[in-house]
């Protein structure tokens, strides 16, 4: 094949006239760009692809010559994407006419591959034809050169070519840097969204567990069930978080009722249930016409997963409004029955009675963990949803070690 370069250029020693800026100065004037260019110089990963050794020497003394110092090279053009896949140069220069794999198919298939469709390719070609060149175009070179190639217009090129990678690599960067900072701020801002609501929840527990686990394993026993049911790991991060609110409505109870140790009045009790609705009400009100709603949708639970604006808060509300409804209809405080009542309502009163009856309270001793399990099994399919009871069922093992790790000290 035909020398790259022009033969008179080869030897020549001439360099490339240094461009006049803006301002009068030329390139010979140091600057914050000579600095940048200098470390492009030392930096710059350069490969260079042809089927004769001497083209690429001819190509690698002219770069090397200006200043360039990092070269990858191959004759072999069918070994050229694990070149370039391996090493992610700065630029590739590529004859076009080789064996095994012309330099066109090559930028073909580095347009096909993510690793390397970023990276610039300037094509050299001693087809000066239309038809070459507007193939070539099409495949997405940075620049198509023609043989015989001039060696200061291809230095230029290839330091234009640099300049707008680097410009890229950078503007890239920055955007990776930002992206980081947006993570840490949004987990930063998670962090202290959970750290508020088991404070928050907490403020209501402390009144009668003052170790305030009572919420963590239900807001734990919540998130089990729910990924037993299938919900994805946002959903159950959310409702772990939300089941913690479930008894927020206590701050509302007197503690002559909530901390009496012999049995409740009837109108003592119907002081507790209003805890249900109070808790709702602390944490979103219900507006005229929701308890119809409640009624009607039997998906409001996933419904409310996708609420925009505060999501956590609303499932919250629900939660606290209906964690003491049951599946047959005999619950407080609206009396809703089977898929009526919102699922993490239903998930949230077999985590919450399960501790309950677990846990020791001021009217009560704890019961041992076998005789929980079987006063659940009881209120199936009447306190209970069966296919929640079910998920409970099928994760006692975990069910049990978070009641060992958060157990009252």
């Amino acid at each position: 094949m035909s020398s790259v370069l022009e033969s008179t250029r080869a030897g020549s020693g001439s360099e490339p006239a240094a461009p006049v800026f803006s301002n009068g100065r030329n390139e010979s004037t140091r600057s914050r760009w000579d600095q940048q260019y200098e470390t492009l110089l030392a930096t710059a990963k350069i490969a260079v692809v042809d089927d004769e050794e001497l083209n690429i020497e001819i190509v690698q003394g002219h770069l090397r010559h200006e200043g360039y110092q990092n070269f990858f090279r191959s004759t072999d053009s069918t070994q050229a994407l694990e070149l370039f896949r391996r090493v992610q140069p700065d630029v590739v220069l590529m004859d076009v006419v080789m064996p095994g794999m012309t330099g066109l198919e090559v930028l073909a298939a580095m347009r096909e591959d993510e690793s390397m469709v970023h990276i610039p390719v300037i094509v050299l070609t001693a087809d000066d034809g239309a038809d070459t060149k507007m193939h070539a175009l099409r495949l997405g070179p940075s620049d198509v050169l023609y043989k015989p190639v001039d060696a200061t217009e291809m230095l230029l090129r290839v330091r234009n070519v640099l300049t707008v990678k680097a410009y890229q690599d950078h503007l890239a960067g920055h955007s990776q840097e930002l992206e980081r900072m947006v993570r840490e701020r949004t987990a930063d801002l998670a962090a202290s969204r959970r750290r508020i609501i088991h404070c928050l929840a907490r403020a209501a527990e402390f009144r009668d567990d003052d170790t305030g686990h009572h919420v963590t394993r239900v807001g734990k026993y919540a998130a089990v069930i729910a990924d037993e049911l299938g919900y994805d790991r946002n959903a159950v991060e959310l409702i772990e978080q939300a089941a913690k609110l479930h008894d927020i409505g206590k701050i509302g109870v007197p503690d002559s009722v909530l901390l009496k140790r012999a049995k409740l009045e009837e109108d003592e009790f119907a002081l507790i249930k209003r805890h249900c609705s109070i808790g709702n009400s602390i944490i979103n009100p219900v507006q005229p016409g929701e308890v119809d709603a409640y009624r009607q949708h039997t998906e409001i639970g996933a419904t409310l997963l996708d609420v925009e604006g505060y999501p956590i808060l609303e499932l919250a509300a629900t939660i606290a409004q209906t964690h003491h409804e049951k599946w047959d209809g005999s619950g407080y405080p609206m009396g809703l029955k089977g898929e009526d009542i919102p699922i993490e309502g239903r998930i949230t009163a077999v985590a919450d009675v399960f501790d309950a009856l677990s846990s020791e309270r001021p009217y009560k001793a704890a019961f041992p963990r076998e005789k929980c399990f079987r006063i659940l099994e009881e209120g199936r399919g009447s306190h209970f949803d069966p296919e929640v009871l079910d998920a409970f069922f099928r994760r006692t093992d975990e069910i049990t070690s978070i009641q060992l790790r958060y157990a009252e000290s």
